[in-house]
C-alpha cells in the first residue's frame, strides 16, 4: 500500500506533460474523464491540492473540482462552468451507454 506521502510526492515530481492532454479538454469543454488524466480516485482522495498545483505548472490556472459517479468513473470539470450535478448527471448518462454498449 503507498502511503499519502509517497502519492504526493510522485505528483509533485510528475512532469506537467502528462496532464497536458487534460489541460487541453479542461480548456476545451471544462471537463475531462479519469481516462484523460493519470490519477486514480485514491490519488483525488488524498492530494488534491497538489493535483491542482500541477495542473498550474501546466498551464491550467481556473479552479478544479472533481466529482465521482458510484464509485465507477470520475471527473475532473470547471466549477465556473459546470455544476456538479452537471458532471454527475453526465458521467451517470456515460457508464450507461457504456454499459449498455458492453452487454
Amino acid at each position: 500500500m503507498v502511503n499519502v506521502e509517497q502519492l504526493k510526492y510522485s505528483i509533485n515530481r510528475m512532469s506537467a506533460d502528462k496532464v497536458q492532454e487534460a489541460v487541453l479538454e479542461l480548456r476545451l469543454d471544462g471537463l475531462v474523464t479519469e481516462g484523460k488524466t493519470p490519477f486514480s480516485k485514491v490519488h483525488f482522495n488524498t492530494c488534491f491540492a497538489e493535483i491542482e498545483a500541477l495542473f498550474q505548472r501546466a498551464g491550467y490556472h481556473r479552479p478544479l473540482d472533481v466529482v465521482g459517479y458510484e464509485g465507477l468513473l470520475y471527473a475532473l470539470y470547471d466549477p465556473t462552468r459546470w455544476e456538479a450535478v452537471q458532471v454527475l448527471r453526465w458521467l451517470k448518462e456515460f457508464t450507461e451507454a457504456a454499459a449498455s454498449r458492453a452487454g
